[in-house]
């Protein structure tokens, strides 16, 4: 026999599964203004997906259109896994970083032929039965994302690869990374995972499928910061300008953990440690090596990097 306290507890459930099934989302939204009042309690909103028109006007003179992308895939190994799903929102933005218009996200799966790691099962919910006979749209992929002037990831250097590898056609974009070319600590946020992001920003989502994941990132993106500025005009900021990366070739094998230390990454196909630097960093960079590393006998080679070079897979 259930207690006093079950019985009125699970009365008091149901009255509030009533009462919630009868408020619409425009009362939702004055119930929760009011709970924002009140110290102590926060509110979180969840994401629109289906937010966006079905086509983006023409730009405009100095408008731009951009591409946020997302894929989910078998494993980390470009040669060896595949994509399972991709998908993409384009938006349209003006000089001042503001996104004007907003297009429907899009999303494909493909099946990759072989059967899905149980971990990814849980993690995406995607099962061999969802993804079995299905194909990407290749020529509907490449025209979207070809008529853009940038495509944007939360982690460029993982997705680029995986998109270049299965659709060679766009080897030439530009890209940017909101991961690694933003600077969320001073934008006024701890962490740099999307679906941690978005919390300190209000709002919820599922995550973990490729679809929910752009639309997550067009919102963040779209948000304005205490400097009057969008998150995606401090991205712009930093992923249009070109860098060199120096390449610390044929150095000491004993000068390994001096180089880690000041940021330099293992090459293991090309065999050298690199780092890339600001135009106006290069110089006091060969100067570090000169000293440091080299000590008058070699020097790095420079290479210049562009939007359209950022984040290839290193072959």
């Amino acid at each position: 026999m259930k207690s006093l306290w079950q019985r009125l507890t699970g009365r008091l459930e149901r009255d509030d599964r009533r009462q919630a099934s009868s408020v619409n989302a425009e009362d939702g939204e004055v119930l929760a203004r009011r709970l924002e009042l009140l110290a102590g309690y926060r509110v979180l909103r969840a994401l629109d997906h289906d937010v966006g028109v079905e086509r983006l006007p023409c730009a405009a003179a100095g408008e731009r259109v951009a591409a946020v992308i997302d894929c989910e895939t078998t494993g980390l190994d470009v040669a060896a896994d595949r994509m399972i799903e991709f998908a993409a929102q384009r938006f349209l933005f003006g000089p001042d970083g503001r996104v004007r218009a907003v297009e429907r996200v899009q999303s494909w799966r493909e099946d990759p032929g072989r059967p899905l790691p149980e971990r990814l099962v849980r993690l995406t919910g995607l099962t061999d039965a969802d993804l079995h006979a299905h194909h990407f749209d290749d020529a509907a992929i490449v025209a979207l994302l070809e008529s853009v002037d940038l495509i944007i990831a939360h982690n460029a250097a993982f997705d680029r690869p995986f998109v270049e590898h299965r659709f060679p056609k766009l080897s030439a974009c530009a890209w940017a990374c909101s991961l690694s070319q933003l600077d969320w600590l001073e934008l006024g946020y701890d962490g740099r995972a999307l679906g941690h992001l978005l919390l300190q920003s209000g709002h919820f989502f599922e995550g973990h499928r490729a679809a929910q994941d752009v639309v997550a990132l067009t919102t963040l993106l779209s948000l304005e910061r205490d400097d009057g500025r969008t998150i995606l005009w401090h991205m712009l900021e930093r992923c249009e300008r070109d860098t060199f990366r120096v390449e610390a070739v044929a150095a000491p094998y004993d000068a390994k953990d001096l180089l880690k230390r000041r940021g330099y990454r293992w090459d293991a196909s090309a065999r050298y440690w690199w780092r890339e630097v600001d135009e106006d960093m290069v110089g006091a960079e060969c100067d570090w090596l000169d000293r440091h590393v080299y000590r008058g006998r070699g020097k790095p080679s420079l290479r210049r990097i562009t939007a359209r070079d950022r984040f290839r897979h290193s072959k």
